[in-house]
């Protein structure tokens, strides 16, 4: 029964930094597309979004959101944060998804400090920020940072 078990939260721990490496993948080509995109581009694409009525009513409350948030990101430090933290964080899960897909054993430790740093800055930025989408992201890192110390420590177990 537990050999089942193990196999089990192993297919789930290879499915969970498989999703992790996919998640990191993505976040270096949006740093990269972010990177180079003119901010007309932006511009045009929340214009275009708010006046097809896709958000409703052009002076409402999402409308107003997405505008201060299409300001924010084109004329502050927005921008240049979001592509140095999708750049840092997708490098650094890519190099923790290869250490952990290959059992390398001191990355196990280290990954779920790296999570932990990550979940602890997300959450500061989303109270900061008020975002709806890092509180999420924080999650889905507790939940890696779990299965990594549960694979650890089975790794252990069978050394």
């Amino acid at each position: 029964m537990s050999e089942t078990k193990t196999t089990a939260t192993e297919k789930f721990f290879r499915i969970a930094i498989a999703i992790k490496g996919l998640d990191g993948g993505l976040q270096v080509v949006g740093a990269l597309i972010l990177a180079f995109i003119p901010a007309s581009t932006v511009s045009g694409f929340t214009h275009a979004v708010i006046t097809r009525d896709l958000l409703g009513d052009p002076s409402g409350t999402l409308a107003r959101h997405l505008q201060s948030a299409t300001e924010s990101f084109l004329h502050g430090d927005t921008k240049t944060f979001a592509v140095a933290y999708l750049l840092a964080h997708g490098l650094i899960k890519l190099a923790l998804v290869w250490a952990l897909a290959r059992k390398i054993r001191r990355a196990y430790p280290v990954a779920a400090v790296v999570l932990a740093a990550f979940v602890v800055y997300e959450i500061f930025r989303a109270i900061h920020t008020h975002s709806v989408a890092l509180p999420f992201f924080a999650a889905l890192d507790i939940v890696i940072i779990i299965l990594v110390l549960r694979e650890y420590r089975q790794l252990k177990r069978d050394s």
